[in-house]
């Protein structure tokens, strides 16, 4: 799991440099809008890898951020939705995953 961890930090960094956040706006828990994306796009990224939906919610926590299962499903079906409509999602994505590629999956 060590492997999986290290990605979602890697993933939770990339995401706040692209959405010009500092990586601890990402796991509070506000509900502004611009937030909100960066966490669903940060569960999207996880949960393609893929990356256990608990695990993405054991990391969420580690980083002081409780957030229900369900949360994070809805995240990701949100985030899936909005890289299929939006092109600038779509690029983001692939700049991010193209950044990432360093770490081995497993």
């Amino acid at each position: 799991m060590s492997y999986k961890k290290q990605i979602f930090d890697s993933y939770a960094v990339a995401v706040a440099k692209q959405f010009h956040l500092n990586l601890d706006e990402i796991f509070n828990k506000n509900k502004r809008r611009d937030l909100v994306d960066a966490r669903q796009m940060l569960y999207y990224l996880c949960m393609e890898r893929p990356i256990r939906v608990s695990y993405i919610q054991r990391f969420m926590s580690s980083h002081g951020c409780d957030v229900f299962h369900s949360t994070i499903l809805h995240g990701y079906k949100k985030a899936k939705e909005q890289v299929q409509q939006d092109p600038d999602y779509k690029a983001v994505v692939d700049l991010i995953e193209l950044e990432n590629l360093k770490i081995p999956s497993v």
